[in-house]
């Protein structure tokens, strides 16, 4: 339930929750969507750097104390941007969710539940991964009413009060007996080293340094980033999208429950799998339901069509937070998997920077939707195959291990 929690808690700095404040926020700043894309880009991208930073720290700090930490980084990016009277001060409120929500407390979520879970890391990494629909599922339509309600401002003042009372106590409640459990943790790990240990094989455990020469993480890094690019992209310019399809606002919040809702099985069904028969054989194979949810945006006009690309960009979503969780311990091992996250992580929060300007200027172009999804569709099966020659790869340069 800790991994749970914190994924759910993440959604307040995930775009798709972000972009539902893109209309208020515009008419409040007076931002065209390629001033305000470029501003949440820089935002995010500054947010990515610290990540590197700071992610790197779950390897040293205590996961009760950094998770806390987190936790009211995120109430504070709240109450910020609930009093942001300035563009300077909404962006640096940006800032401040992207880096707490989407970066670091997704970051710990994956992170703890890859590493404590050595048997059966895709079941626990997909049971946390469940947080994300979960949040997606509700929140959005809550949101809405509420900012109809009450306004963007008083929303934003009341999610952080519902975060404040309720992250830190629940960390420190889930996370009672981490003492015990961590060390046992530790105990395993270096057994894995021992030649001599009789327990378990003896596996290299990757340092970041080592990681950054291998061939191999260079050419999954599409397969890796596409997705958060480009759904990012659309979820933060999704009032654009719908004006354009002829759809609601209302009905776009609402077909977020089918985002959701096919997440939960797919999390699942992707968990059990991943034990089964491991992450790397199924890395090439989880962007198709995204590759087809993007085409369906691309040609079809028709209400329904919203339910479906969020239905099948669901199932990716779903698949890929267990599949991508589990990759990185498998390629190279839990010890430094911290630092090694927090570099994949950072790049994830760079590729999520980059689609909102980038959308954003081609939309003042007047590039439709239609045609950036067809686009986005093609980029996504060439990430697909270039992943599937990563892996029939061997072990890049990095022959020995840093001293």
């Amino acid at each position: 339930m800790f991994g749970f929690t914190l994924a759910f808690f993440s959604s307040f700095g995930q775009t798709f929750f972000v972009g539902l404040f893109g209309g208020e926020l515009r008419a409040a700043f007076a931002m065209s969507e390629g001033v305000f894309g470029s501003l949440y880009s820089l935002a995010t991208l500054v947010s990515g750097c610290f990540v590197v930073w700071l992610g790197h720290l779950i390897d040293r700090v205590d996961l009760r104390l950094y998770a806390t930490l987190v936790g009211l980084g995120l109430v504070a990016a709240c109450l910020s941007i609930a009093a942001a009277t300035t563009i300077v001060g909404l962006g640096v409120s940006i800032f401040a969710l992207r880096l707490s929500g989407q970066g670091l407390l997704s970051h710990t979520a994956m992170t703890s539940m890859a590493r404590y879970y050595e048997r059966s890391r895709g079941m626990a990494i997909s049971i946390a991964g469940l947080g994300f629909p979960a949040g997606e599922a509700v929140l959005p339509f809550a949101a809405v009413t509420l900012m109809q309600a009450s306004g963007w401002r008083t929303t934003w003042q009341l999610i952080a009060l519902i975060v404040g009372v309720t992250i830190v106590p629940l960390t420190l409640i889930l996370l009672r007996g981490h003492g015990r459990r961590h060390a046992t943790h530790v105990a395993a790990v270096d057994a894995t080293l021992d030649p001599a240990a009789a327990a378990a094989p003896v596996r290299r455990q990757w340092t970041r340094r080592e990681v950054l020469r291998d061939g191999r993480f260079y050419g999954l890094l599409p397969a890796a980033l596409a997705p958060g690019f480009i759904v990012t992209g659309i979820f933060l310019h999704q009032p654009t999208l719908v004006a354009e399809k002829g759809w609601t606002p209302a009905w776009f919040a609402a077909c977020f429950v089918g985002f959701a809702a096919s997440q939960l099985p797919a999390s699942l069904l992707a968990g059990g799998t991943i034990d089964r028969f491991g992450a790397r054989r199924l890395v090439p194979l989880y962007l198709v339901p995204l590759i087809a949810s993007l085409l369906v945006l691309a040609g079809w006009r028709h209400p329904a069509a919203a339910l479906f690309f969020l239905v099948l960009a669901g199932i990716t979503s779903g698949i890929g937070g267990p599949i991508l969780g589990a990759l990185w311990a498998e390629l190279y091992g839990v010890r430094h998997l911290g630092s090694i996250r927090a570099l994949v992580s950072a790049l994830m929060v760079f590729a999520t920077a980059g689609s909102p300007a980038i959308m954003g200027w081609l939309i003042d172009a007047e590039i439709g939707m239609a045609v950036l999804s067809a686009a986005c569709a093609a980029g996504a099966a060439a990430a697909a195959v270039t992943a599937r020659l990563a892996l029939g790869q061997r072990a890049g340069s990095a022959a020995s291990p840093d001293s």
